[in-house]
């Protein structure tokens, strides 16, 4: 079942419980952090911003998770291939850093020590600039600015709830802005072009449980004859019997999927091989690729009691996409991303 929600409406009932679960190719629900029942320390909410070309890639996170927060930033080279992430924490900051309610438009920025994140969007365009000092392996500060454009009409949204009362997810990811700007890591400059260079945003607002694991995947591209195309893949996000998150984009409109499965090999031991080649399955046939990974961003944060444990991988991805109408995509090594993640948070 995939229950496409349109009317316009609060995210919660009376209760603290989402009124309406299902999927919507805009923002029609309308959060509120203080309809939220349960403690501030248990609301999360985070703005994540993924900027790249074919060669190198920022990411940017600026994150309020109740008794954590933290600002942070990874710099990726795909043909090295290298990566560096930092995050820089803050104490119990429970609402004092400000989310935007809407991904529509809103601003938020924070400093943290000598750690400066802001993130601008008047809902015409968005500019994330900021400074991370000593962020490089030989403690080379990091600037960035980066100014997206051209936000598609529809994207991503999803309202779901835990099995656990009071417990929701509100999510939207948006694929397929254009980039423009720089970031530079010491003397070096890495500067994007929006005719080649692409972001994403994934905006999450919410209260989890305790023991998570997710599996996420997003690809963004244009095609060889003008045509954005790109994706957003996973599941683990709650109950989401009325609805997956999983949707293609074509030319900024959505187009929904059902059901997908991330095949992540398994080695000798029976663990997860991450580098190892990987596929993605649907259960309608609508989806269908080969995953070459390029480099795993493993970045982990185990404090027994508190952790977060990402394996972001990076590859080239082959394979066929349907959309609605019956058109079919197909890809030859296409940049994207999947990820497996366990949080205890």
């Amino acid at each position: 079942m995939q229950h496409e929600v349109t009317k316009k409406q609060p995210l919660l009932n009376k209760e603290g419980i989402i009124a309406e679960p299902g999927y919507a190719k805009t923002m029609v629900w309308q959060y509120n952090r203080a309809g939220i029942k349960t403690a501030k320390a248990l609301i999360k909410e985070w703005d994540y911003y993924y900027i790249g070309n074919d060669y190198y890639a920022l990411c940017l996170t600026i994150a309020d998770m109740g008794y954590i927060g933290a600002l942070s930033a990874t710099v990726i080279d795909f043909k090295k291939p290298w990566q560096i992430t930092k995050s820089s924490l803050v104490l119990f900051p429970m609402g004092k850093i400000k989310m935007p309610a809407s991904s529509d438009s809103g601003d938020v920025s924070y400093k943290n020590g000598a750690v400066e994140m802001t993130f601008l969007n008047d809902g015409k365009k968005r500019r994330l600039y900021g400074v991370y000092p000593a962020f490089g392996d030989n403690k080379e500060n990091l600037t960035f600015d980066v100014t997206l454009t051209d936000t598609p009409p529809e994207s991503m949204v999803i309202a779901t709830p835990f099995t656990k009362k009071g417990r929701f997810y509100y999510n939207q990811k948006i694929n397929c802005m254009r980039a423009n700007g720089a970031f530079s890591m010491g003397d070096t400059q890495y500067t994007f072009d929006g005719k080649t260079a692409m972001a994403s945003l994934d905006w999450g607002r919410g209260v989890w449980t305790y023991d998570n694991t997710w599996y996420w995947g997003s690809l963004q591209t244009e095609l060889a004859d003008g045509s954005t195309f790109g994706f957003n893949i996973g599941y683990g996000f709650g109950d989401t019997s009325a609805a997956s998150e999983n949707m293609l984009f074509y030319n900024g409109k959505a187009h929904k999927l059902d059901e997908i499965v991330f095949n992540i090999p398994v080695d000798a031991q029976g663990k997860d091989d991450f580098m190892s080649p990987w596929t993605f399955t649907s259960n309608d046939k609508r989806l269908e690729l080969d995953f070459t990974p390029v480099i795993d961003r493993y970045a982990p944060a185990d404090f027994k009691v508190f952790s977060m444990i990402p394996h972001q991988v990076f590859g080239k991805i082959s394979g066929k996409a349907i959309l609605d109408d019956g058109k079919e995509i197909i890809l030859k090594d296409v940049l994207g991303f999947a990820e497996k993640v366990h949080n205890k948070w």
